[in-house]
């Protein structure tokens, strides 16, 4: 008996410092969604009303279990084309499994449709007045209209049943009734020539560093390693691209592609927008020479 005992504690030692698979990495594998679900939030509802802590309260009244991040609640009120803009550059960097909640712009007519979408491996909840088309460009497959609601529920009633259904794992098909179309928004795509890009500012972020919507790609097609000028409102043209804003001196305009691949505009320890009167929607044109 005295050996069993000591043979079944070795044993357990030996299960508890073991790893599960050796030899197998599991450092990058993606959380199941029901194990403290992640949701992110990107709204335009700000901080200084009762709006964010009410959805918030649903949601974890409805899931107690999320972990909760917020993206931004400080979009433009009813700016889905800033909301998208925001959103396309971080959503891809969350883990597998992720629900991505955007209220921007909800009650766009008078009886609106949400919508529940599963694309590549993530999941994603919000109206649909256009924004979806702004973020995947066509409708993913997997996309369905929440059901189940009265004009009288709460909007964040609403979001916080969809989220529900999605962390505690039920069946995504479930979720409403399989969508045959979405509101559309086109965004403004540069004109090309032979020797030319014309684009536009996306977008300005709190350093007045200026975004437009030039690709590093379409930069690269239409030049062809040629020389260029930069040409944006009253700012000298700039002719080469830099790497980092202190690749010139202090108080320098220049032009580089950010993380995201967009060309951008700055002035190094600068404010871009600001001292050069740039708001977004302003044109932007690449000549080649």
């Amino acid at each position: 008996m005295p050996c069993v005992i000591i043979f079944v504690a070795l044993f357990s030692r030996i299960l508890k410092t073991a790893p599960a698979n050796p030899g197998r990495n599991t450092e990058y594998e993606p959380v199941a969604i029901n194990q403290t679900p992640l949701l992110t939030l990107t709204t335009d509802f700000g901080r200084e009303d009762f709006h964010l802590a009410r959805l918030k309260a649903h949601l974890f009244s409805a899931h107690r279990e999320l972990r909760i991040v917020d993206v931004s609640h400080e979009i433009p009120t009813y700016d889905i084309v800033r909301a998208a803009f925001i959103f396309n550059r971080v959503w891809r960097h969350y883990p597998e499994g992720t629900i991505h909640l955007i209220s921007v712009n909800d009650y766009y007519q008078p009886r609106g449709r949400f919508l529940a979408i599963r694309h590549e491996r993530q999941y994603f909840i919000g109206p649909d007045n256009g924004i979806f088309s702004l973020i995947f460009g066509k409708m993913p497959t997997e996309t369905f209209v929440l059901d189940g609601y009265t004009r009288e529920d709460a909007l964040s009633s609403i979001y916080a049943r969809a989220v529900a259904h999605m962390a505690r794992d039920k069946p995504f098909l479930e979720i409403g009734l399989p969508a045959t179309r979405f509101s559309e928004r086109l965004a403004f795509q540069p004109v090309i020539g032979p020797n030319y890009i014309r684009g536009a500012v996306v977008f300005i972020d709190r350093f007045d560093n200026v975004t437009t919507n030039i690709t590093r790609d379409r930069f690269e097609e239409i030049g062809r390693g040629r020389g260029f000028n930069l040409l944006i409102k009253r700012m000298a043209p700039i002719d080469g691209l830099s790497f980092r804003y202190h690749d010139v001196p202090e108080g320098e305009p220049l032009c580089r592609f950010n993380g995201d691949g967009l060309l951008e505009v700055a002035i190094n320890l600068g404010r871009a927008a600001t001292l050069l009167s740039i708001n977004v929607e302003d044109m932007v044109q690449v000549e080649f020479f």
